[in-house]
């Protein structure tokens, strides 16, 4: 892949509002087994300060064999729902966001409503690392629009059986980790003050897997080539990223009326320490309020601002009321950015 490659993010955000909802109760799963850099040392050969000077990643979860993307999403929703204490036969749908389902067909969002005894439509929703983003605008469309009034939204990916581990500069970045969010009808001042979502598919092979789909199936050659292993152009992509949060922030918190100092806390997706930090330096926020977890966790894909979002509830660190950045970005090229009303 060219690290050449340059894509510049669309101009001229499409900006919508989508109030009247609220997050009821989070949940999250993170396996046990946590690797670390040093670790990483004798595995694949990577200095375990260059892992931190290029990333800002210390350490990251990787799941057991058994331990699949339906199976951490299983843990963090039945913690989701324990929590919310709203009977499970009220939940009206089920969305998960993955690109790791554990299977290519049925959706793993199927097996997850019968394994917590949902009767409810449930399906898989796969926008890479802002999976979450597009999900939850999902779940607050069908909300506001009358047609669901408990909408259980799961993100999970178990990235690291996709990345090649002969890899030293992407193997290190990822982990693995699933989380939940149960969506309800809320007040006027609640939900969306503003959002976007965007795509750019001229970005489609900076971040691909090429083997798995109708293009390049499953056969011994694609494997002996490493095509089943996610690629990415790591430079391009950085500056991509930094542009893309730089724009589409400005772009949501104008929309909205919103100054950056009234922003209580900004949940970006963990991709890398580097990206999030020249992103809070271009826009001038205080990085106080930058929600930081991939020094622990590393990018964790579609779970990684759920998680974040985990942290911060069941910290006590957000209030009803409190204005929350959010911004999902990754593969495709796609982003959803959002200031979101507590």
């Amino acid at each position: 892949m060219s690290s050449q490659t340059s894509v510049t993010p669309a101009q001229g955000f499409k900006i919508r509002t989508l109030t009247g909802v609220q997050v009821l109760s989070t949940g999250a799963f993170v396996p046990e087994q946590v690797v670390t850099n040093e670790e990483l040392r004798e595995q694949v050969g990577c200095d375990p300060e260059w892992i931190v000077q290029r990333s800002g990643i210390h350490t990251r979860r990787v799941a057991r064999p058994e331990q699949t993307t339906g199976f951490m999403a299983l843990q963090a929703a039945r913690q989701c729902l324990q929590r919310s204490q709203v009977d499970p036969q009220q939940i009206d749908l089920l969305l998960l966001a993955t690109f790791t389902a554990d299977k290519r067909l049925p959706a793993t969002a199927c097996q997850l409503q019968h394994a917590l005894g949902l009767n409810c439509p449930a399906f898989d929703l796969q926008a890479a690392c802002a999976g979450f983003m597009y999900a939850l605008v999902t779940a607050a469309q069908f909300i506001k629009s009358g047609t669901a009034r408990h909408v259980l939204v799961a993100a999970g990916d178990c990235i690291t059986r996709f990345v090649d581990p002969r890899d030293p500069k992407t193997y290190p970045l990822f982990g693995d980790a699933a989380a939940a969010v149960l969506v309800g009808p809320g007040s006027g001042e609640q939900g969306f003050l503003a959002y976007t979502l965007g795509s750019d598919g001229s970005g489609a092979e900076l971040i691909d897997q090429p083997m798995g789909g109708s293009l390049c199936p499953p056969s011994a050659e694609a494997i002996a080539q490493g095509k089943h292993f996610m690629r990415m152009d790591g430079r391009a992509v950085f500056k991509w990223a930094v542009r893309l949060l730089n724009d589409s922030i400005l772009e949501v918190l104008q929309a909205a009326g919103v100054s950056k100092e009234e922003v209580d806390h900004l949940v970006l997706h963990q991709a890398n320490a580097r990206i999030l930090d020249a992103a809070v330096e271009a826009l001038g926020f205080d990085r106080r309020r930058l929600v930081l977890n991939l020094d622990r966790y590393g990018n964790t894909s579609a779970a990684s601002i759920p998680l974040a979002l985990d942290e911060l509830a069941t910290g006590g660190r957000v209030q009803r009321g409190q204005k929350l950045l959010l911004s999902g970005f990754g593969a495709g090229l796609v982003w959803g950015t959002a200031l979101f009303s507590w």
